[in-house]
């Protein structure tokens, strides 16, 4: 009964298990068989039947792929298998645990009634594989979702010349033709080739007798299934979206095309055999696109940015393989790994890279030079596929962060030891890092000492707390926003800085106060609730406040994605309802107010 009980407690801390109601969470861990894993341990092989999903409870477990490259490093409340198990009842991958660890197993009968009973599991686990949020069913989705926005256009009196020359530049394959925004017609690449070249027409002869008029059109309301019958029945390839007569976008069968060509999985395995460099920086192109429809197909902002981190890992993976082929096998075992966002597995449009080395040991003082050239080859290889440089050098090319581990120890020694600024801001940093590639060991004893040592010091705790507190969320007078006063973003605020980054320093603070070992900022909050850093109700609203924060950042994104612009963090308050402002102020509310608990060590702070 108390390996139940504590089941249970552990499960109210792991999503999608939160969400279900007491005597139904009773009745799942009852379900749930334990088993300990000694270190080296397969739980399964590519091809063999699964026989239930597996949930680590304690320890770590690597996921390799059927050409033995590395996947994905899992920790605790991480689950697996539930790809192959959901599909055919074979593993798609190989699972082994690498160090002495405890892992629940839930039979595949009571997986299949938790999805089909309880939307938050089939969100969860049929993500990609046909369930109510599949980004892939491009005819649940609106047109609103899907078209090109600021689409080029050109006035009736323009000759067919310049309409052609105007496709070729922009290098699109259709004209809106409108009069004082209002849609009068479109032409084509077909129109200029059967009504112009083929009847003779002279260059300058205006669009507006060419052009085909009374244009079948949609709204942005409409459904991705309309673009489909239309297209089809019409055997049209063009369709312009208009709202009250006004030309808002267009949709063309190659944006339906690019559409279902992007997935995650698809970018993942692109990367995963991209030959140099420039293969991999045409894979990280489609992440803007893979952003607009997950954010589209409204799936959750920490699938969305779990997602695309996975293809920045596969990328960081695939760069160390062209590395080590370039320069020969390492001499000494190495560990890569990724902080900040990616650390966080937070990715969104826009990163950059924070990454460092930990080396052997054993490594003799010449060994330095490799992993210095390897660093640089990846390194260059990240910024030229869009994960460009960090501007404080936090990156394993700078020979500081590219060191033996007795030294990294000596790093976090010293930062808790003497918690200056500096320290405070590289701690901050550094107590986000994730194994990305190489040898995980040379990191788990030493992320187990460091909480450990860190938890034990309160002076370091309380500049931790301090540095928490850098970043306030943009609140003003009278329920208004802070906004930024000029230059670019001018009266938006900055979603990045006053939103995300606030809760993110503040999970930090609680896993160190925890000595709570995920990185994730939301799996944080997750496991400060159930270990009693924070209360229930604290952990809930800041939860809550943190996914508004977070789902409003990747919405404004991917709407600068659909306009052709490059995704910011920056959002104008003016853009959003009245009901939208409301709520994110409220949501940055909460965030001050667990921050002066935190500041002041009372309140929902434990």
């Amino acid at each position: 009964m108390q390996d139940q009980d504590d089941i249970i407690t552990f499960l109210q801390s792991v999503h999608p298990y939160d969400s279900l109601p007491q005597d139904e969470l009773a009745r799942v861990a009852s379900s749930f068989s334990r088993r300990e894993y000694p270190a080296g341990t397969e739980v399964y092989a590519t091809g063999e039947p699964i026989r239930g999903l597996f949930l680590i409870w304690r320890g770590a477990v690597e996921v390799i792929d059927g050409n033995g490259a590395l996947i994905s490093v899992l920790g605790p409340r991480n689950s697996f298998g539930e790809r192959g198990l959901l599909r055919d009842g074979l593993a798609v991958t190989t699972a082994r645990v690498t160090e002495d660890s405890v892992l629940l197993k839930l039979p595949v009968a009571d997986l299949r009634h938790l999805i089909a009973n309880h939307p938050a599991f089939e969100r969860f686990f049929n993500r990609g594989r046909g369930g109510r949020d599949r980004t892939g069913d491009l005819s649940t989705l609106k047109v609103s979702d899907l078209m090109t926005r600021s689409p080029v256009s050109c006035p009736p009196d323009a000759s067919v010349t310049e309409a052609a020359r105007t496709m070729r530049e922009n290098r699109i394959s259709s004209v809106a033709v409108t009069e004082n925004g209002a849609l009068v017609g479109i032409v084509t690449t077909r129109d200029l080739t059967a009504r112009v070249l083929a009847e003779g027409l002279p260059g300058d002869t205006p669009v507006s007798e060419v052009m085909t008029r009374n244009v079948q059109a949609l709204t942005p309301d409409s459904l991705g299934s309309d673009i489909l019958h239309m297209m089809l029945e019409r055997r049209i390839g063009h369709l312009p979206v208009v709202r009250d007569g006004k030309l808002l976008g267009i949709i063309t069968q190659t944006d339906l095309t690019r559409f279902q060509a992007v997935n995650s999985a698809q970018l993942v395995r692109d990367a995963s055999v991209a030959e140099d460099a420039q293969a991999l920086a045409r894979v990280t192109d489609r992440i803007p696109q893979l952003l607009v429809q997950l954010v589209g197909g409204h799936s959750a902002h920490e699938v969305v940015t779990r997602l695309i981190t996975d293809v920045a890992d596969t990328v960081t993976r695939r760069l160390l393989r062209l590395a080590e082929a370039e320069l020969g096998p390492p001499p000494v075992p190495y560990l890569w790994l990724a902080c900040g966002s990616q650390g966080r597995q937070e990715q969104t449009g826009v990163s950059d890279q924070d990454n460092c080395i930990m080396i052997d040991d054993s490594m003799a003082p010449g060994d330095m030079e490799y992993f210095l050239k390897l660093a640089r080859i990846v390194s260059d290889g990240l910024d030229a596929a869009g994960y460009f440089y960090c501007p404080g050098d936090m990156m394993a090319t700078n020979p500081r962060w590219c060191q033996p581990v007795r030294k990294w120890r000596r790093y976090f020694k010293g930062w808790i030891d003497t918690p200056d600024p500096e320290a405070q801001m590289l701690a901050s940093v550094m107590f986000d890092l994730r194994p990305i590639g190489g040898d995980v060991s040379l990191f788990r004893n030493l992320q187990a000492e460091t909480l450990e040592a860190a938890a034990k010091n309160s002076i370091f705790v309380a500049h931790m707390i301090s540095n928490s507190l850098k970043h306030a969320p943009p609140l003003g007078l009278l329920r208004g926003f802070a906004t930024i006063r000029s230059g670019e973003y001018k009266n938006h605020v900055d979603m990045k800085l006053g939103g995300v980054v606030p809760v993110a320093d503040l999970a930090r603070v609680y896993a160190l106060k925890g000595r709570l070992t995920p990185v994730n900022t939301r799996e944080r909050l997750l496991a400060a609730e159930a270990a009693g850093v924070i209360s229930v109700s604290g952990a809930r609203d800041l939860i809550e406040a943190y996914d508004l924060i977070a789902r409003l950042r990747l919405e404004n994104q991917a709407a600068l994605v659909r306009m052709g612009r490059k995704p910011d963090n920056y959002l104008a308050p003016s853009d959003l309802s009245d009901f939208e402002r409301s709520h994110l102020r409220d949501a940055f509310v909460v965030v001050r107010t667990m921050q002066s608990a935190v500041g002041s060590r009372t309140g929902t702070l434990g």
